[in-house]
């Protein structure tokens, strides 16, 4: 990983939302006591920058954010966890149902 991007790469900036204290008084004391950061992936708008400037960014919904960079070609590193046997079986099971609901009309 590099730690400086040129206009055009594909980064990710971090934003703070809001600051602790600004938090809502009914969420868990764990939550209230981080701030709200919003982390937001997009083409890099400026030259030039390095991981802890600030920049501007164009995102897939063509919308403009400004942050802090913090990563320069990031990836997604989503993960669900383990199938679950049962749903695994859902579709399969969803197409029999409809294939059999075609041929009988």
């Amino acid at each position: 990983m590099t730690d400086t991007a040129k206009k055009g790469e594909w980064v990710r900036i971090k934003n703070t939302v809001l600051k602790v204290g600004e938090r809502a008084p009914q969420i868990p004391e764990e939550t209230r006591a981080v701030p709200l950061e919003m982390w937001i992936n997009g083409f890099l708008m400026n030259d030039e920058a390095k991981i802890g400037d600030t920049v501007k960014i164009n995102s897939l919904a063509e919308l403009t954010h400004e942050g802090t960079l913090v990563e320069v070609g990031p990836g997604y590193e989503i993960d669900y966890g383990r199938p679950q046997p049962e749903l695994l079986a859902i579709g399969p099971e969803l197409r029999a149902i409809l294939k059999e609901a075609r041929k009988n009309g």
